[in-house]
């Protein structure tokens, strides 16, 4: 059941990690290879590359477990809430821009979410104010995902 983060304080809000690794051949793997020995999922994930270095950020199904495990493997990473949604098409995309627009909220980036059920279109949210933006977009039929939402 899908619901505004700020009603499960037992859970907290969505964590994305972004866990900083050298750009070179084999680093996304060993970091995938090594939650997923711990039968911890990748949800959502998106990469940033520069010359030297990549910025991994991940959304998981079980972000506690996750962080042990990139400390572990020694994976230098710091992690931040962000706001995870749900649509019923690609259409909504332009109401979850126009109500963030319309409360001043800044998108600092979007990305999607690899699988969701049913069919439905998820993505991660990163803003300037995600308690208020998750409120926003709920306030208004967006459907704003918890982490239960996200664990398997």
């Amino acid at each position: 059941m899908a619901a505004d983060i700020s009603q499960q304080p037992d859970l907290g809000p969505v964590r994305q990690f972004s866990i900083f690794v050298e750009n070179k051949v084999g680093r996304l793997n060993e970091m995938v290879e090594s939650l997923a020995g711990a039968d911890v999922h990748i949800m959502a994930l998106c990469l940033v590359d520069t010359t030297d270095s990549t910025i991994i950020r991940i959304v998981v199904d079980y972000p506690e477990r996750a962080e042990q495990i990139l400390d572990e493997h020694r994976f230098a990473h710091d992690d931040v809430p962000v706001v995870a949604i749900e649509l019923q098409s690609e259409a909504q995309l332009k109401d979850v821009t126009r109500l963030l627009l319309k409360a001043e909220i800044n998108i600092h980036y979007v990305y999607p979410f690899l699988f969701r059920p049913n069919g439905r279109y998820g993505l991660v949210v990163r803003t300037e104010a995600q308690e208020l933006a998750a409120s926003v977009l709920s306030s208004h039929g967006i459907t704003v995902l918890g982490r239960n939402d996200i664990a398997r």
